[in-house]
């Protein structure tokens, strides 16, 4: 092999390695990026070169070589030299009187959208990988619902009155006290967290949330100008005791809440706990917001699901929010908000500033989808395989990082992993990526200080049991790296 090729493939090795850095990570040195590769310092100086000349790296002399700020690569190429920007130091004025910086409140909900590289193992993201979905079985239901009269007209702005009693049933029951007219399509179970915060609660106000919770309805109520107060739960979900204290301290007039499968921990609210909740919120004079996002992720040995909160309501105290996205595709962003009375005014005058209407064609699609029988055996399906990726993620865990896993539920796609005093999750995660796997730092998913140091772990995304358990193999690499 001559000088040329080496330096070509050491470059490509890099350029591959460096995407798992977060910007301004310090590679490894010379030495040992020449122990490593087997090759010359020359071959490792002139590798480094390209790649600084690429904008992929900076170096520093004396100090070492580091992942630049940002970079675009061009498919199947070196990045391309960006054009050299016009002065935008005035936006920095213009946007000053924003309540916060937006890509902050963002950073936690991108890292859960982005796509690892191929050699990267996901136990990050919450959507199921794609040979989990039913690909043919929406291929088939866009191409009916294509052909159906009218299915190009604009919808009713609530939504198409057959979905939204679909929904009322699936939700309420045949018999429930939920009819298609309390019922708002919208745009996905994001979509209708933002709707939701946006309507139910006015600016500045407080919100309690459950603690740890999702850190997507975090960024949510933070972008609304609203102010998140920790309500701490168990294993039996929100501590009922400390939720009626934090109402009368902060006279908050939203609890939002996740009562299957709470992501991150998996707690199932109790029995006991849901008339409480319901309950202490009538007292209060608030609503409870029911994030109802798991339920169609039932693993096959999972006992008896409870009903929905919004299912043993009828004085309009729980605005219930339900989504396909999850059991779907990430792209049929279909979801519904159920309320009732001047809670659900609010609702739909605010989606329908904000977006008009969902798709008809989208809307057409998912009554085709849910109407036919191969739906509920997807579903079927669905649950055996995730059963079968957390035996894998819980028999690994065991074996290789043992004491890090707690309780956890057979519902839902992740676990929640208590890391050892002092650990630094953001350090642990960025050494994952390294290792090759990627997960999610616990300190997001905290509304105030956390009280100890997780990661979140997502079984749903891996492409089969046996990637999952060498994910966890990688983590426990990673691990060792960061207490070493």
């Amino acid at each position: 092999m001559n000088e040329r090729s080496s330096v070509a493939e050491l470059a490509d090795s890099l350029r591959r390695e460096v995407e798992r850095y977060p910007e301004g990570r310090k590679l490894p040195s010379s030495r040992a990026l020449m122990e490593r590769h087997q090759v010359s310092p020359g071959t490792v100086s002139r590798a480094i070169a390209v790649l600084v000349a690429e904008g992929l790296v900076v170096s520093r002399p004396g100090a070492g070589v580091f992942r630049a700020a940002a970079f675009a690569a061009a498919p199947g190429g070196p990045a391309a030299p960006a054009a050299r920007p016009g002065d935008l130091s005035w936006q920095e004025v213009a946007l000053s009187a924003d309540s916060g910086p937006r890509d902050l409140l963002a950073a936690p909900v991108f890292a859960t959208l982005r796509v690892p590289p191929p050699d990267v193992i996901d136990l990050n993201s919450g959507y199921p990988h794609a040979s989990l979905l039913p690909e043919r079985l929406l291929a088939a239901a866009l191409a009916r619902a294509g052909r159906r009269p009218g299915a190009w007209d604009r919808p009713p702005t609530d939504g198409l009155t057959e979905l939204r009693g679909w929904f009322a049933r699936d939700i309420g029951g045949h018999a429930g006290p939920i009819s298609a007219g309390d019922v708002l399509i919208t745009s996905g179970g994001q979509g209708g967290l933002t709707v939701a915060m946006r309507s139910l609660a006015a600016p500045g106000s407080p919100v309690l949330v459950e603690s740890p919770t999702y850190s997507g309805i975090l960024a949510v109520i933070r972008a609304a100008g609203l102010r998140p107060v920790p309500v701490p739960i168990d294993a039996d979900g929100v501590r009922t005791d400390l939720l009626a204290d934090a109402f009368e301290a902060t006279r908050a007039r939203v609890f939002v809440c996740q009562p299957l499968f709470q992501n991150p921990t998996g707690a199932v609210l109790s029995p006991a706990r849901r008339a409480e909740v319901l309950r202490i919120a009538r007292a209060a004079g608030a609503f409870v917001v029911e994030d109802d996002f798991a339920r169609l992720l039932v693993h096959a040995d999972a006992p008896a699901l409870p009903r929905p909160l919004a299912a043993d309501d009828r004085d309009g105290v729980v605005v219930h929010l339900r989504s396909l996205t999850k059991a779907a595709s990430p792209n049929l962003r279909v979801g519904a908000l159920t309320a009732r009375g001047p809670a659900l005014a609010r609702l739909r005058a605010t989606q329908v500033v904000d977006s008009f209407f969902v798709p008809r064609p989208l809307q057409e699609a998912t009554l085709e989808l849910v109407a036919d029988p191969a739906w509920a055996r997807h579903l079927r399906t669905l649950g055996a395989e995730l059963r079968e990726r957390r035996t894998a993620a819980v028999a690994a865990l065991h074996r290789e990082l043992p004491g890090l896993l707690g309780a956890y539920r057979p519902g839902g796609y992740h676990l929640w992993l208590r890391l050892p005093d002092g650990t630094d999750d953001a350090a642990l995660v960025a050494a994952a990526l390294r290792a090759g796997v990627q997960v999610t730092p616990g300190r997001p998913y905290h509304a105030a200080e956390p009280p100890a140091p997780h990661l979140r772990l997502s079984y749903a995304a891996a492409e089969s049991p046996a990637q999952v358990a060498e994910g966890i193999h990688r983590l426990r690499t990673a691990c060792e790296e960061s207490v070493g």
